[in-house]
């Protein structure tokens, strides 16, 4: 049993890992600003703001793997590339393994070619959250050899606006996007935390990034 906490853990990624975590029977524990609409029963909740320096060292305490799932918005806009870099110090120096759920945008669209950030046009109303996502995995590359860490890529088309299809399965790459026999590139929160829960339990991408999809 791991002892896992999840930061933003009542977002649409957060919630499906806490709920993935309390599934297997492993100690999670959710970080929220506000609670959840529902509870998921096994797991325990932790109300407050992350921009408190005491309440995020306590994510890091009695704790095996940190998992930020925090997103850049509201009141943690222009603020979560400051918290991930106080939080990449205190995981290293407690030996905590951290995950980050990041973006699509750093991923190639084929293998040896360009970012998708390079050759598609970002809308400028969330251009600033696609560059957090890319911020944050440079961030986890610059990191002390010491740090443990992963950061996941979602498939292109990714969040609670979009009809979740659980298959129960999925698909990984490094670098490249994944995409079906249409051309699709989809993961539903469910099978991504399929995808984070399998890393945690059996560690195959240590200092990397990997991409998930269906």
């Amino acid at each position: 049993m791991a002892r896992i906490k999840v930061l933003g853990g009542t977002g649409h990624g957060g919630e499906a890992v806490v709920r993935e975590a309390a599934r297997r029977g492993h100690a999670v524990t959710s970080y929220s600003r506000r609670p959840p609409a529902e509870r998921v029963e096994g797991a325990d909740y932790v109300i407050g703001s992350l921009l408190d320096d005491e309440l995020l060292a306590d994510t890091v305490r009695d704790s095996d793997v940190v998992f930020d799932a925090l997103s850049p918005r509201g009141d943690m806009e222009g603020q979560v590339e400051g918290l991930l870099a106080r939080l990449v110090k205190l995981a290293d120096a407690e030996g905590v393994r951290l995950g980050v759920l990041g973006g699509v945008s750093s991923l190639l669209a084929s293998e040896g070619g360009p970012r998708l950030f390079d050759i598609r046009e970002t809308p400028a109303d969330i251009l600033p959250e696609v560059q957090t996502g890319i911020t944050k995995l440079e961030m986890l590359q610059d990191a002390p050899e010491s740090l443990d860490w992963f950061y996941v890529s979602p498939a292109d088309s990714f969040g609670a606006w979009i009809p979740q299809v659980v298959t129960g399965s999925y698909r990984t790459s490094l670098d490249v996007l994944l995409k079906d026999e249409e051309g699709n590139s989809e993961i539903s929160g469910a099978d991504l935390a399929l995808a984070v829960l399998d890393e945690i339990e059996e560690p195959r991408h240590r200092r990397r990034r990997f991409h998930v999809a269906h």
